[in-house]
């Protein structure tokens, strides 16, 4: 299974960042620890993190073209204001699995509402870093289904 894992922004800045939130964990750390499970677990996966939504939809709509099996998605942000990210999502056939960190619906009103929730496959919230690893073993789980 190959999987694509993205990040959008302010994400790079994990481990610098709103601790009570986010935790000490690194982006870095996270993608290693991440990397560590996929190969474990017969998944090929990629990460990438960018601060710029452009950048966020051309790699949904590569991702959709190059054979990639599901994504990841941590848009940050941009979950509570991309209704470009979300068409990005509508766009392609493959599952998007929506995760955030924190559980943003006992954070600020404006972090419950996502524009991504109705076009994505899931969405996990509130497990800190656990929440990437949730959702490759929902992937998992939903591949031997078939």
């Amino acid at each position: 299974m190959k999987v694509l894992c993205l990040n959008g922004p302010n994400l790079n800045r994990l481990g610098k960042r709103e601790k009570e939130a986010y935790g000490t964990f690194t982006l870095e750390e996270l993608e290693t620890e991440l990397m560590d499970f996929s190969a474990g677990n017969g998944i090929e996966l990629s990460c990438l993190q960018s601060n710029h939504e452009g950048e966020l939809i051309d790699w949904i709509h590569q991702a959709a073209d190059d054979g990639t099996d599901a994504i990841v998605l941590n848009a940050g942000a941009y979950t509570h204001t991309s209704v470009a990210i979300r068409d990005a999502i509508a766009s392609i056939q493959i599952p998007v699995i929506e995760v955030h960190i924190s559980n943003v619906y006992k954070r600020e009103e404006f972090r419950r509402h996502s524009h991504i929730a109705p076009v994505a496959a899931g969405q996990i919230t509130g497990f800190g870093k656990d929440v990437y690893k949730l959702a490759l073993h929902a992937l998992l789980l939903t591949q031997s289904k078939g």
